[in-house]
């Protein structure tokens, strides 16, 4: 069976499992919304969440309207309406973080515009990076009458998105179909698409939304992500030649440290679009793009290739490859690509490995391990983390001891270690018809906190009661700039190292041969080590020593999952897991997709996940989800894509907002997609990132709480750390402040040194500015 024939089926599987309503499929052209079975509510504590409800025999209708089921606000309906035009489009995981946020700040400055209380806006009226969108605030006039205030609201922000969706979204592959769901989207709310004022002196509401919209679309061809040329790069040169994955090998790589794009014969790209041409990097100088709350201490201009690359967070290079020295997996390059081939041997659930998924044995503590420290972070042979084990080694147990909403023990909840890695890493690749990982967080947000709590909204977790509307305008604010810093983050650093992806990692040393021993065929200082049992060498007797048409006595096997080429039919196939010459090996992907379009070091999940996790606490006050238990349902011979399976129904189950970080990181590396090089550095930025996200969103959407810390919006620059009430002088009054938000465990200006902890090193930095004077 071709390739071709294959990802056909791999497609109309989708489309049986998903119930025929698979929202614009590149094949039947659906536009329903996409896996209608996987969206059902994770915790069981509220009603189903936004669900574009059609029946099967609407299914090939141009649009589908929300249903009612759910009671969400007008901005959380505009919000699932960028999500649906993201899936709707290609995907670019930078350009649609950066959309999630800019649809945000119009929310967020729609409802602040017509607020009377110390809430601050966050463009309307203000200057961002040298572009100043003028507000005349007198003459907008705010309804004193608190109903006619919130109408205006939901009117403007209405307009102001829909301007933007139309705007972004125009020339995306199914623009038909987002057209019509938000052109049905104003019906319903009986606003008149015609309406394009921007006078919000005389018109009020709508004319505000199309004036902000206009101003924020102008500011985005500024914000140095070259929107006018289609987000393209201005330097970066790919330095490889593309892999075939559908051909042995690598296709000539020569650095195994660099960056190969994947040539496919036939690609689906991560959102279900079909790609004509080979996807080039996506954002490797995303770095210039206009941050939220990135602090200029975050920020390195660094050089290579003849470019110069803003990089923010530098996490400093990862391992590379010594071609030239004979090296085990002791060596660290090729003990992280290693992890990743011996966690695709996992993924057989006939192995007999049963592991219990619930809280109670899968528990993240929030540590990020250093390099040095990785052997006693992940569990190499046996998968998942070491924390997951107890002393003898054994597998479960050490989780979450109970429910601390229900006082009860979480239910055991036994599955096939291969179900668990082959589900994990597909609903964390966020497909076939991705929102993209930024949107993934905004799904959870939304289906697991906005809707599981209505009318019980607090910020924080403390204090009164805030009325929906607000609390998800600002919500979206803080995690929309959470996502779009991450994106801005990943990519500098990704761009800036162009490293690998393990495809080609692994493909290369098999290309070399074996390492271990020079009386074997094939030894060679970059070829793969040798372990009994997963990694050997060919010989006479072995049934791969004619595979192909071709004599293979001598070439490195491995014993792996197996890849599409095991796959028949994926409604009922599946690869499973065998011997496999090691230059044929495959991520756990999707074969019309393989692995995505830029590079690998560092993962973009782990930060977008660690900053939402991050942010989340904060947000909720609670390391918990709502009730203390999020699920999602995995039904039997159903879930899974591109094979059959899972083998039998489970729900993947999360305590806390990073236990789902950590199985969104993990998920990569059963993926194929990531090895632990890429993941740890990454959990680091996003944890800054996240929190310097929500604290500095938090002096915005209230100021008067964040001034409890000194807050008022103002975030010092480099050039006058210490200055922390803006009077020009690092004095007696910033002392005062600073001595506020001692022991405080967050990232706002007081964090002198940027370690997540306002301590005695942060004093000691402000001490050695005392009585400077701000230029």
């Amino acid at each position: 069976m071709t390739i071709l024939t294959k990802v056909i089926l791999d497609e109309l599987k989708i489309f049986v499992n998903s119930g025929f309503t698979t929202m614009n499929h590149p094949i039947l052209s659906i536009s329903t919304r996409e896996k209608s079975l996987n969206n059902i509510t994770m915790n069981r504590m509220s009603t189903l969440g936004p669900m574009f409800a059609c029946p099967a025999l609407l299914a090939l209708s141009l649009w589908c309207i929300p249903s009612a089921q759910a009671q969400m606000t007008v901005a959380h309906e505009w919000n699932e309406q960028v999500l649906e035009a993201i899936r709707n489009d290609f995907a670019r995981p930078t350009v649609h973080a950066r959309n999630l946020f800019h649809s945000s700040i119009l929310m967020y400055d729609c409802w602040a515009a017509y607020d009377t209380t110390n809430a601050q806006t966050y463009f309307l009226g203000q200057t961002l990076d040298g572009y100043t969108c003028p507000f005349d605030e007198a003459s907008l006039d705010i309804p004193s009458d608190l109903a006619a205030r919130h109408e205006a609201q939901e009117v403007a922000l209405s307009y102001a998105v829909y301007r933007l969706i139309r705007h972004r979204y125009v020339d995306s592959p199914q623009a038909e179909a987002t057209m019509d769901n938000i052109y049905f989207q104003m019906v319903l709310q009986e606003l008149d698409t015609a309406f394009n004022s921007t006078d919000y002196a005389t018109h009020g509401a709508p004319a505000l939304g199309n004036y902000l919209a206009e101003q924020l679309i102008a500011y985005g061809m500024t914000d140095g992500s070259n929107e006018a040329n289609d987000y393209a790069s201005s330097c970066y040169v790919q330095m490889e030649p593309n892999i075939k994955p559908e051909i042995p090998g690598t296709n000539g790589q020569q650095d195994p440290n660099r960056w190969q794009a994947v040539e496919l014969s036939f690609a689906i790209d991560q959102s279900g679009e079909l790609l004509t041409e080979t996807p080039p990097f996506l954002g490797p100088e995303w770095g210039e793009v206009t941050g939220f709350a990135l602090r200029d201490s975050n920020l390195s201009v660094l050089e290579r290739d003849g470019c110069t690359f803003e990089v923010w967070h530098d996490p400093g290079h990862p391992a590379y490859l010594d071609t030239t020295q004979f090296v085990g997996f002791e060596d660290a390059w090729k003990w992280n690509h290693g992890m990743v081939l011996r966690w695709s041997e996992h993924l057989d659930p006939s192995d007999g490995v049963m592991w219990d998924v619930s809280p109670a044995s899968l528990k993240y503590d929030g540590s990020i391990p250093s390099l040095e420290e990785f052997d006693q972070f992940y569990a190499w042979d046996d998968g998942g983390l070491t924390q997951w084990y107890d002393a003898d080694g054994n597998f479960g147990g050490q989780g979450h001891e109970q429910n601390p909403f229900t006082g009860q023990p979480y239910a055991p909840e036994m599955v096939p270690r291969g179900d668990y890695g082959r589900v994990i890493a597909e609903f964390w690749a966020d497909g076939p018809d991705s929102e993209t990982p930024p949107g993934h967080w905004f799904t959870l947000l939304n289906e697991f906190i906005l809707d599981a709590q209505s009318g019980q909204h607090r910020w924080r977790g403390q204090g009164p009661v805030i009325e929906d509307l607000e609390f998800d305008v600002k919500a979206y604010l803080a995690l929309g700039g959470a996502m779009h810093d991450c994106a801005i983050s990943a990519w500098s650093i990704k761009g800036f190292y162009d490293y690998s992806r393990p495809v080609s990692a692994i493909r290369y040393m098999a290309e070399r041969g074996q390492c271990s021993d020079p009386n074997l065929p094939n030894y060679n200082p970059a070829g793969l080590p040798l372990i009994p049992g997963l990694i050997e060498v060919v010989d006479d007797t072995d049934p791969l020593a004619f595979f192909a048409g071709q004599d293979q006595v001598g070439k490195v096997k491995i014993r792996t999952w197996k890849g599409p080429d095991y796959i028949e039919v994926p409604l009922i196939d599946e690869a499973g897991v065998g011997w496999i010459l090691a230059d044929r090996w495959w991520p756990y992907q999707r074969p019309s997709f393989v692995t995505p379009p830029f590079a690998g070091f560092v993962s973009g999940h782990s930060a977008y996940s660690r900053a939402a996790a991050e942010l989340l606490e904060l947000l909720t006050g609670s390391p918990y989800w709502p009730g203390g238990l999020a699920e999602w349902p995995a039904p039997m011979n159903q879930f899974l894509v591109f094979e059959d399976g899972p083998s039998q129904s489970f729900n993947l189950q999360w305590a806390t907002f990073m236990d789902a970080s950590n199985e969104s990181a993990l998920s990569r590396m059963w993926g194929g997609i990531h090895p632990p090089m890429d993941d740890a550095p990454s959990r680091l930025i996003g944890k800054q990132v996240g929190i310097n996200a929500f604290h500095f969103a938090e002096t915005l959407v209230f100021p008067q709480w964040a001034e409890e810390y000194g807050g008022d919006g103002f975030l010092p620059s480099d050039e006058c750390y210490g200055d922390f009430n803006g009077d020009g002088a690092v004095g007696s009054g910033d002392l005062i402040l600073l001595l506020t938000a001692y022991g405080l465990g967050w990232a706002g200006p007081y964090d002198m040194n940027n370690s997540n902890v306002v301590d005695t090193q942060d004093l000691l930095e402000f001490l050695a500015r005392f009585n400077e004077i701000c230029p």
